[in-house]
């Protein structure tokens, strides 16, 4: 048993068969936007990177743009540059080009403005959407598939129907031979000793311990005496009381499984099964680096709401309550507060195993539909 999806040439499988046009820098956002505006059936990618940032940013800021470019959801990516940025178009789509996907530049200034710019990669993308629209699903395993796991504007049930929903999916996957992302670390806080007896091998317990020690020492060290409150207000709305309860119900998506890995932002994982990603808490940052990443399917948890999707992979909303679920029925895909009414955890976790499966076959999510695409990497340093 597995899904259909289309295998690339570097063997790994998409769950969608996208064209992408994107930014090298975001000087070259104007003329990425006029291009999707011609040809809506691309997916467009805007960011405010690519210059002006120091050591502390551009390897992570190009890891994030390379992944994209080469994601498996990707059949094909037109990158446009300025001419001058520090991230150049070229060094992104020379890099993008070892998975094998057909990857174009252009530049603007070399292009001659941004009419001419506009028109070349419009060309350029027609070419790309009429050879992508040759490609077939095909049946493959699950162990093709990786899942990320995010949870946004949680709120007090959140860690009691929908995370541990979710849970109950990941597990399933990694049964399979899968593989589940597990990101916001900073939403760790509080739970360290438990993240560390999951790990597969001493060494990687060490590894997170030491991870989630210098991230308190940080928090603590900016934040003071707020340091054990550092939670939004809308969670604080949903009833939520500090960081350390947050942090007991997002750990409670990434299920039971042993943790083999942890990866920086935007990185590749090596390892099957359940990772951990370092990414911030904040819902855009952590979703884009878990796609770049490699991560073909997003499962988001929500307590309070939230419309976010991506434009590379399918972003599935599951809501904590039922009230949430039917108050935005149209951002919201799947109701985990059932459970709360008495539906049985291993119910309800199957009902989403099935979702999952439709999506990753090609059932669109309400993001998808809303085409509520965003977009943003994670940055930590100093900006010039």
């Amino acid at each position: 048993m597995g899904f259909r999806g289309y295998r690339r040439s570097d063997g790994r499988v998409g769950v969608r068969n996208h064209v992408v046009v994107m930014s090298s820098v975001s000087c070259a956002n104007g003329v990425v936007e006029a291009i999707g505006r011609e040809l809506p059936e691309v997916k467009t990618v805007i960011h405010s990177e690519g210059c002006g940032r120091g050591p502390a940013d551009v390897p992570a800021t190009l890891r994030t743009l390379v992944g994209v470019a080469r994601h498996p959801n990707v059949a094909a990516t037109l990158v446009v540059g300025l001419g001058c940025e520090a991230i150049k178009a070229q060094i992104v789509a020379g890099q993008a080009a070892e998975g094998g996907r057909r990857i174009e530049v252009i530049g603007i200034q070399e292009c001659g403005g941004t009419p001419k710019s506009v028109a070349r990669g419009v060309e350029i993308a027609q070419g790309m959407l009429a050879e992508a629209a040759t490609a077939e699903r095909e049946e493959v395993g699950f162990e093709h598939l990786t899942l990320a796991m995010e949870c946004g504007g949680s709120d007090s049930m959140s860690g009691i129907t929908a995370n541990p929903c979710v849970g109950r999916a990941a597990d399933w996957l990694v049964e399979r031979g899968g593989r589940v992302i597990l990101s916001e670390i900073t939403e760790f806080i509080g739970t360290e000793e438990i993240v560390a007896e999951r790990c597969a091998t001493p060494e990687l317990s060490e590894q997170v311990l030491s991870e989630l020690a210098g991230h308190r020492a940080w928090v603590k060290r900016e934040l003071g005496p707020m340091a054990n409150f550092v939670i939004a207000p809308g969670n604080s709305e949903g009833g939520l009381s500090s960081i350390a309860e947050k942090s007991l119900g997002c750990i409670e998506k990434g299920g039971r499984s042993p943790i083999r890995e942890i990866v920086d932002y935007a990185e590749s994982p090596g390892s099957k099964g359940l990772v951990i990603m370092k990414t911030p808490g904040s819902d855009i940052f952590s979703i884009t680096g878990m796609i770049a990443g490699g991560a073909q399917l997003v499962l988001f948890t929500t307590g309070r709401g939230s419309p976010a999707g991506s434009p590379i992979a399918p972003v599935v909303k599951i809501a904590s309550t039922t009230r949430l679920f039917e108050s935005m029925p149209d951002d919201m895909d799947f109701d985990a507060g059932c459970i709360a009414a008495g539906s049985s955890l291993s119910e309800v976790g199957e009902e989403l195993v099935g979702l999952v499966v439709e999506v990753a076959e090609g059932r669109a999510t309400r993001a998808e539909i809303n085409r509520c695409e965003l977009f943003a990497i994670h940055t930590v340093g100093a900006a010039f």
